[in-house]
């Protein structure tokens, strides 16, 4: 009786072992499961922003960071870690570990609870990928039936890829690619073994083998996959011990690694309007035309001047308090800039800020702020002059008068000056772009003729110029992109280019975008020239003095608005070109004695020191044209071509033309 009792307990024990297989063999041939999600594996992957250098400026993602890794890429001693750490059988099974149920069935029988769990990297998958995590008998026997299933419709190769793409690596990262990247900055094939084994140790408890977090814990789990490799015959003594001494650097960083983050605003931005839908769970690269280290070197600089001129207003404050005068108030508080500089021969944008602190407002000037340029606009009117025959020796009309116009009926009067308020009677074409004289450009105006001019100026393409003479103030609106954009048309020989910021995009090593190269004529080589002579002429005397940089040649202008609500900055060396805007977001006044060579000259200033460190090698001179010719007249150099050619003495006529306001 006694031995029957035991065979009938040895018969149960066996019967309960075998049923759970019973089990999974009936649902197994019965019952269809939908494996879609693995089979047509298709994650949400991140994409990512380069640089012009490829180096990454941003990763962009919805709700997991992820890049994918083909099975080619991935190490083959990655696969060997993970497969002695997590199933070494794995290559063999059907997907389930026999053995390792059994085994595992009566450790949880002689502990009375479950102590060892016997899932293969086919389960874990499974696991993460088609099923919940409830701990319960039902969810683990589909979670069998799937990984058999499963077995029989990928290979083993198609299984470890979608593993290692799948598995949550701690720190916010999914997939090994991710987490080589994110914690070692490496590509998967520069990881040391003691890195493979850290990243494929994770899995067991990400959160607490991160070792971001817990680096000390980290390293252990590393080396017990060492040593398992090692007990396997997978790995050498030597490479054991030197794999066990290592302490690979770890980085913490952010997810998204924003180092321009209106670079990337500004490229999501773009991708909507080509119609890009999946742009956070898409996988994209996008190839952008920014120099990272000129894109900083930007940022500080705009600070820079930022800071200058709110040292400067507590300066007039004090100086007034110590003349016995109230000083002038000024709120600073809306006070913010732009900076957007290019490439000047390709319209490649190299650096772009919107704003003195992305942090505090993340509106981006450079590119949405409209503003009004004001005598930064006035080398337009000149070069137009210049094509029409006019040299930088023509003499102008320096005088004020007063233009009378009528307004919704009301006989008007308009009576500009300078804003040095006084005038010459006669200056120079060149004189009087280099001291920004309003009298003299109106007169220019006046005398070349509004509707001439208005004509000449659609070869700029410059959209909503005012009908009136208000033209010679530079009234229109413009964002710092736009005016940087024209000013190609002087920068890059007399041909303007079209502004760019993302050089290509790729999906899945496909080029699905690449930038066109776009070019307007405007000029001859040799006239654009003779107005880079005269912009040059402002930085080394004129209004832009502030502009300066010893070793290297710049040209440009200031643009200061009515009232000093906009201070600009526009100019360009031989290779590169930039545009600075400082002024209150209200639209209300800067301080009266911030215009734009005070408050742009500096930030412009400091962006070229900063790039002759970066690139000594840099074009620093103007190149001349064979068309120019140099005549020495009075003890200074003038510059004629074919078109411009020694004035004459001539006698201004009147110009009866209507203005129209």
């Amino acid at each position: 009786m006694k031995k029957f009792i035991v065979w009938l307990l040895i018969f149960t024990f066996i019967i309960a072992l075998l049923t759970p297989f019973g089990v999974v063999g009936y649902y197994l041939k019965n019952f269809d499961y939908d494996l879609s999600k693995l089979t047509h594996y298709n994650p949400p992957l991140t994409s990512q922003i380069f640089d012009k250098n490829d180096e990454k400026i941003a990763n962009i993602f919805d709700k997991q960071h992820r890049y994918y890794a083909k099975f080619e890429e991935i190490p083959p001693r990655a696969i060997e870690a993970l497969v002695a750490i997590e199933d070494t059988t794995f290559f063999e099974h059907p997907g389930i570990n026999i053995d390792a149920i059994f085994r595992a069935a009566i450790k949880v029988i002689k502990a009375g609870k479950a102590v060892q769990g016997a899932s293969t990297i086919t389960q874990q998958l499974v696991k993460n990928t088609l099923l919940t995590r409830e701990k319960k008998l039902s969810r683990k026997i589909k979670e069998a039936i799937y990984a058999i299933k499963l077995e029989q419709v990928l290979t083993k190769e198609q299984i470890m890829e979608r593993y290692l793409n799948e598995i949550y690596l701690g720190h916010g990262y999914y997939g090994i690619k991710t987490a080589a990247d994110g914690y070692f900055h490496k590509k998967l094939n520069d990881l040391t073994l003691k890195e493979i084994a850290i990243l494929v140790g994770l899995p067991k408890a990400p959160s607490t083998y991160a070792p971001t977090k817990n680096y000390d814990i980290s390293m252990g789990r590393a080396n017990r996959v060492i040593k398992r490799m090692y007990v396997l015959g997978w790995i050498d003594k030597a490479t054991y011990e030197k794999a066990l001494a290592e302490n690979p650097k770890v980085y913490n960083d952010t997810l998204t690694q924003n180092k321009a983050p209106f670079i990337v605003d500004e490229v999501m931005r773009l991708v909507k309007q080509m119609g890009i839908k999946d742009f956070k769970t898409g996988g994209y690269k996008v190839y952008t035309t920014i120099d990272l280290q000129l894109q900083q070197s930007a940022k500080k600089a705009l600070k820079y001047a930022y800071d200058l001129s709110l040292e400067r207003i507590e300066g007039y404050k004090e100086k007034a308090y110590k003349k016995g005068k109230t000083p002038e108030e000024v709120d600073t508080s809306r006070l913010n800039g732009a900076m957007v500089s290019l490439d000047s021969a390709t319209g490649d944008i190299l650096a772009l800020v919107g704003s003195i602190d992305y942090n505090q407002n993340s509106y981006n000037r450079a590119t949405q702020g409209k503003r009004q340029p004001g005598s930064a606009f006035k080398p337009f009117i000149y070069q137009v002059a210049l094509d029409l025959g006019y040299s930088g020796a023509t003499e102008l009309v320096d005088i004020a008068k007063t233009y009378k116009y009528k307004k919704n009926g009301e006989e008007l009067k308009w009576q500009p000056k300078n804003y040095s308020k006084n005038y010459k009677g006669l200056i120079t074409l060149r004189e009087a772009l280099v001291h920004s004289s309003n009298l003299a450009t109106i007169n220019l105006v006046n005398e070349i003729g509004l509707s001439e001019l208005l004509a000449e100026f659609k070869k700029f393409g410059i959209k909503n110029i005012p009908h009136d003479l208000s033209i010679s103030l530079g009234t229109m609106s413009l964002s710092p992109l736009e005016l940087a954009k024209y000013y190609t048309s002087f920068a890059n020989n007399g041909v303007q280019v079209e502004t760019h910021l993302i050089r290509k995009i790729e999906k899945e090593n496909k080029i699905i975008y690449k930038k066109e190269h776009k070019e307007r004529f405007i000029t001859t080589p040799e006239q654009s020239y003779i107005m880079t002579t005269i912009l040059k002429d402002v930085v080394k005397r004129g209004t832009g003095v502030r502009a300066k940089v010893r070793g290297i040649e710049l040209a440009g202008k200031t643009g200061t608005t009515n009232k000093n609500v906009d201070g600009w900055f526009a100019g360009y060396s031989p290779t590169t070109l930039t545009v600075v805007w400082f002024g209150n977001d209200d639209n209300t006044p800067m301080h009266k004695k911030e215009t734009g060579g005070r408050i742009s000259g500096p930030a412009f200033s400091y962006y070229y020191k900063e790039m002759l460190k970066y690139y000594p090698q840099i074009q620093r001179k103007f190149e001349i044209p064979n068309g120019v010719i140099e005549v020495d007249i009075n003890g200074k150099t003038e510059y004629f071509s074919d078109i411009s050619k020694p004035p004459k003495k001539r006698n201004i006529e009147k110009n009866d033309e209507e203005l129209l306001f």
